[in-house]
């Protein structure tokens, strides 16, 4: 039976729902499927406006309970830094999944993580550092992207490039100009193809 994969995001102007959509194309060349969901916007539409954010897609489902999560193998998570850390879109959506913690809901699941940063040193590795701790406490078996299917393109120093072992990054510049190059989107595409091989593994 195939492994049911969620990739899960959130994306204020648009590179990680692009680096979703890579990771996605990366499941599919394995053979597999994967639902998208959007984490739920906690800012007003008046903040939205001032910082220019376009309005949300709608093809793709606001991920409203952590509940809605249980039904998976895997689970690739997109998360565009703030300071090195999750934003705080993030950080209420796992402030609401006590009751998972709890119960252990996630555990044995796998998880797998792509980030996006407005910068070099913008904490793309920090970020995903960050994130062990949530991921360990829901018990969740962590798949870095490593360096097997994408030592060439993460070694690569003849053009500036987001992504690292932890997972496929993106820079979206500080004013979110620069869109993710095909570089950064080739690794995000084979990032979603080994962690589907990955989890298929334990799910035969």
């Amino acid at each position: 039976m195939a492994p049911k994969i969620a990739i899960v995001y959130y994306s204020m102007y648009g590179h990680i729902r692009k680096m979703a959509e890579a990771e996605l194309a990366g499941i599919k060349e394995a053979g597999g499927d994967a639902e998208l969901f959007q984490i739920a916007e906690t800012l007003p539409e008046e903040v939205l406006q001032k910082m220019y954010a376009p309005p949300k897609p709608t093809d793709v489902a606001v991920l409203k309970d952590p509940a809605q999560l249980e039904p998976f193998d895997g689970i690739l998570f997109g998360i565009p830094t703030r300071y090195g850390n999750f934003p705080a879109q993030y950080k209420a959506f796992w402030d609401a999944s006590g009751k998972q913690w709890q119960q252990g809901s996630f555990f044995g699941k796998y998880a797998g993580l792509f980030i996006s940063t407005g910068t070099l040193g913008g904490g793309q590795e920090s970020t995903a550092i960050a994130s062990m701790s949530t991921l360990t406490h829901h018990g969740f078996i962590y798949v870095p992207l490593g360096y097997k299917n994408t030592f060439a393109d993460l070694a690569n120093l003849d053009e500036v490039h987001g992504g690292s072992p932890w997972g496929a990054g993106t820079f979206s510049a500080g004013d979110g100009s620069r869109q993710p190059s095909a570089l950064e989107l080739r690794v995000a595409t084979a990032q979603g193809k080994a962690f589907y091989e990955t989890v298929a593994k334990a799910h035969p």
